[in-house]
């Protein structure tokens, strides 16, 4: 069931007065940034603006150098992405990050491989195989990726969507707080790409929000609930799909038109 985000909840993740520079270069400085409870937030940006920075910041992929990050409003620090997905903040990006040659289960299980009670994992580390296999069978059910009959097949021999799919029902089985998504539809045809979207929309509807990186509006206006839009190392605005139209929200990120704090601009 959908849970409607409200602006007066706790946000699940934040970030305050956040800044990160590389030497001379300022990617982001002084940005914020609310993901609330049971909301699709889009992050959308020119190339350039400091979009994937704020994010890496957020994922424990770059330290910033200055302000805070807040989880259910609590000051947390992430040295690395292994930090946010101990916190249960899963990513899944651009390049999807799987191992090829290795089967579906395995890529599910990439880095935190579950061995086999007793002494058989503790001291010889064999690995649980039979569990991992019907857990990752389980979580591709749940999300309705019935196309993927065999769990022991490679995911090489996916198609792009499939793939994608893999990566999804990763994170929406690890995560307990948030999920991160780069630009998941950017390499995929219209039918992988509407399977996607769909996926998106089930993660939500099982209670974890979702971030959503991406350059496509059609794809952000269908799902997403709130509209961050970054521009020069800065959030300017926040808006919804209800109150402005694509056009408007373009205009925004190029700086053609300036929201003022009662439309959803930043003060």
């Amino acid at each position: 069931m959908t849970t409607t985000p409200t602006a007066t909840a706790t946000p699940v993740l934040e970030g305050r007065g956040l800044t990160k520079r590389f030497g001379h270069v300022t990617a982001i400085e002084d940005s914020n940034f609310e993901l609330l409870p049971g909301e699709i937030l889009a992050v959308i940006g020119d190339n350039g603006a400091g979009k994937s920075s704020l994010i890496k910041c957020l994922c424990g992929a770059y330290t910033p150098d200055e302000g805070e990050i807040l989880l259910d409003g609590e000051p947390v620090q992430f040295r690395s992405p292994i930090d946010a997905r101990a916190l249960g903040i899963e990513t899944v990006y651009q390049n999807l990050a799987v191992s090829p040659g290795r089967d579906i289960a395995q890529n599910m299980y990439l880095g935190r491989e579950r061995r086999k009670p007793g002494v058989m994992g503790s001291l010889f580390r064999v690995l649980d195989k039979a569990y991992m296999r019907d857990h990752a069978r389980q979580q591709l059910s749940d999300l309705g990726l019935l196309t993927i009959q065999d769990i022991t097949q490679a995911v090489e021999t996916l198609s792009g969507g499939q793939r994608q799919g893999v990566a999804v029902a990763r994170a929406a089985a690890f995560a307990t707080r948030v999920v991160i998504m780069d630009e998941p539809t950017a390499a995929l045809g219209v039918k992988e790409s509407r399977r996607v979207l769909e996926l998106i929309k089930d993660v939500r509807d099982r209670g974890l929000p979702i971030i959503l990186i991406s350059h496509n509006m059609p794809h952000v206006f269908e799902v997403a609930d709130r509209i961050h839009i970054h521009r020069l190392g800065r959030r300017v605005a926040v808006v919804s799909p209800e109150s402005h139209t694509m056009s408007d929200t373009v205009a925004i990120m190029t700086g053609a038109m300036v929201v003022s704090p009662e439309e959803g601009g930043t003060p």
